[in-house]
């Protein structure tokens, strides 16, 4: 295994969630939890991105935002990563097909918000990602209808699969989705960066208090 990425055996079940996490809180653990139990997760990897392509503005230094969420992130099964750093990748679908050749064997699952659902025939080679892994989705307040008149989920209507289908995402030959709505956490990145608490020195303490629930978003395609 190369030096710095995470250990994943064959035949384990992988959940990624990608995002620029500036700064990371409670409600990104709240669902990742949810994730490990409604998707059947061995173990989940936040992948802490350089920065958004598609934002003139870049986040915190991505040091900086490894050291806040391995601080708040502790959990046995969640490694908290910066995989597309190491990989020199910026789109989601090249970061999957490294991690793919890398890891042989390895079954991943992609994890996003449905507000990412709703927008994510804009992202770079969408259908690739759908074609080429499982996808769970987790449901936020006012995005959930958008998400499923989406056209992603209208394209892959017929992969949609149940939640209970959804405990074995992993196993499930892509294309193959799922829409799980979760009990919801008030928390946001935008929220606790408005307070003025993150850029000018970072949070006082390795928990983000209260905002609205912020799911990472995925890069989009220019």
């Amino acid at each position: 295994m190369r030096a710095g990425f995470p250990i994943a055996l064959s035949g384990m079940t992988i959940g990624l969630l990608g995002g620029s996490f500036d700064p990371a809180h409670e409600g990104h653990c709240h669902i990742t939890r949810e994730a490990l139990k409604r998707f059947g997760l061995d173990r989940v990897w936040w992948l802490i991105s350089p920065g958004n392509p598609l934002k003139a503005a870049g986040p915190a230094p991505l040091a900086q935002r490894l050291l806040q969420a391995r601080a708040l992130m502790r959990h046995p099964r969640v490694v908290v990563t910066d995989i597309e750093a190491r990989l020199g990748t910026r789109y989601t679908a090249a970061t999957l097909a490294r991690l793919q050749a890398i890891y042989p064997g390895v079954r991943f699952v992609w994890l996003m918000g449905a507000d990412n659902l709703a927008q994510f025939h804009r992202w770079d080679r969408w259908e690739w990602i759908m074609r080429h892994v499982p996808i769970g989705v987790l449901a936020r307040p006012g995005v959930g209808l958008a998400a499923r008149l989406s056209r992603a989920a209208r394209i892959y209507a017929a992969a949609r699969v149940s939640a209970v289908e959804a405990r074995a995402l992993g196993q499930l030959v892509p294309p193959a989705w799922c829409l799980a709505d979760v009990p919801l956490k008030k928390q946001s990145s935008s929220a606790i960066r408005a307070r003025g608490g993150w850029r000018q020195g970072g949070l006082s303490a390795p928990h983000a208090d209260e905002g609205l629930i912020g799911f990472p978003r995925g890069y989009l395609s220019q």
